[in-house]
């Protein structure tokens, strides 16, 4: 299943907000550089749908703020 992301780095908080079915805001308070943003996001939306964060795929989007998981 592939899930949109819009990913705000650098927040005040990490949080994770539920726009549709399929598309979710995420908030990381890691900074957009070497991939600690990614990585977080990752680990966030692991916990959000109870999912391991190694089984969830980073698909589009590694240095846009729009990116694209796939989650099994």
């Amino acid at each position: 299943m592939l899930i949109k992301l819009r990913v705000h780095p650098d927040a005040k908080k990490d949080a994770v907000e539920r726009r549709a079915a399929d598309h979710f805001d995420v908030w990381t308070r890691k900074p957009a550089e070497r991939g600690l943003a990614n990585a977080a996001v990752l680990t966030l939306m692991g916990r959000e749908l109870g999912i391991p964060a190694g089984r969830i795929r980073l698909v589009k989007g590694a240095t846009s703020s729009s990116k694209i998981i796939e989650v099994p």
